[in-house]
């Protein structure tokens, strides 16, 4: 479990846009990092080596979420629109009825896609997760989708690089993980948290209003653009959620699960929400909440074990049985998809 803090700690990346940075100062970005991950499990990262500005990662996703809905539905998956033939990578829509889920998503995978594996029993028929990325008509041959694969890429590089940081600061050589990142899953998702009636409350019977659930992610490592409305809340050992506001030109870091059992549970993967604010998921301004994660995933056949010996874990077998919990993955009659009342993940989702 996470230790007791009050905020999340700052870690500057800005060696790493140095052309040969000095190896004490990358064994101190190690040490800082495993200090962090190690207590609160949590980070802002400044001064990142990526090409996109907060402004262009969130026109991006403005961009697409500005698409007729009939665009977006014609790349939905298959679990919306049972037409299409989309199963992992592509878009879902709005919840309405789940009140504390209110979002809808464009997910895509890396440019090349992984290889494909053979798939057994029910799987075979219910989800492909390394099938390619899907785009509506107008992205075909546009700079935004050309512009989501940089992006993609810019971050599954920067992920690599951490978690080479990682591995020396478990005491491993910097390519310990490399293996791990064949035919990687890595996962860049678009979200919008539509705003919600001015009369709607930020405070329940039970609690505050939330846009996204209490939740740990699956993978190695998220990477999160959000933006101005926060809302990210953290839980510390003494069970009190702690803000994680918007911090200007930052991207927030968190472990997955699969990390903390990598590290031997040496890594803590932190509970984590999004409250609602102003009466609304999203920003005074009306526009609603984005937010743009990133799944930072191995292949699907890694075999994943801690450094210190443990259990042994498939990571397409492990992922399969987490989706198998997400209504994502559950049967939805397509006349809900039709009339915008089902949403994507319940996990990993802020």
């Amino acid at each position: 479990m996470a230790t007791t803090f009050s905020s999340l700690p700052i870690v500057d990346l800005s060696i790493l846009s140095e052309p040969s940075p000095p190896s004490h100062s990358l064994q101190d970005l190690s040490r800082k990092l495993s200090d962090v991950f190690s207590t609160t499990g949590f980070a802002y990262l400044t001064n990142t080596p990526l090409g996109f500005s907060h402004n262009q990662v969130f026109a991006l996703a403005s961009d697409f979420f500005r698409l007729d809905r009939a665009e977006k539905l014609s790349v939905a998956k298959r679990t919306f629109v049972g037409g299409n033939t989309n199963d992992y990578r592509g878009y879902f829509p709005t919840q309405p009825d789940q009140l504390d889920n209110l979002k809808e998503g464009f997910e895509i995978g890396s440019v090349q896609a992984p290889r494909q594996r053979a798939l057994v029993g029910r799987h075979q028929q219910q989800f492909n997760l390394t099938e390619p990325n899907v785009w509506p008509d107008e992205y075909a041959f546009s700079a935004g989708k050309e512009q989501l694969e940089t992006l993609h890429q810019e971050l599954q590089l920067l992920s690599t690089t951490l978690l080479s940081l990682l591995a020396v600061a478990l005491g491993k050589s910097q390519d310990y993980f490399a293996s791990y990142l064949t035919d990687s899953l890595s996962t860049l998702r678009l979200l919008h948290y539509p705003p919600q009636p001015a009369t709607s409350q930020t405070t329940t019977a039970t609690g505050p209003k939330l846009c996204c659930t209490p939740h740990t992610d699956s993978g190695l490592l998220t990477l999160l653009h959000q933006d101005p409305s926060g809302g990210l809340e953290v839980l510390n050992a003494e069970g009190q959620w702690v803000a994680a506001p918007y911090v200007p030109g930052s991207i927030v870091v968190n472990i997955g699960d699969l990390m903390a059992h990598v590290s031997g549970g040496r890594f803590v993967a932190t509970m984590h929400r999004v409250r609602a604010s102003t009466g609304s998921c999203g920003r005074a301004d009306g526009m609603g909440r984005f937010s743009v994660p990133f799944f930072f995933e191995p292949g699907e056949e890694c075999v994943v074990r801690s450094v210190d010996g443990g259990e042994r874990v498939v990571y397409g077998e492990y992922v399969r049985r987490k989706m198998d919990t997400w209504v994502e993955y559950q049967d939805v009659p397509e006349s809900r998809a039709d009339a915008g009342a089902h949403s994507g993940v319940v996990l990993e989702v802020c």
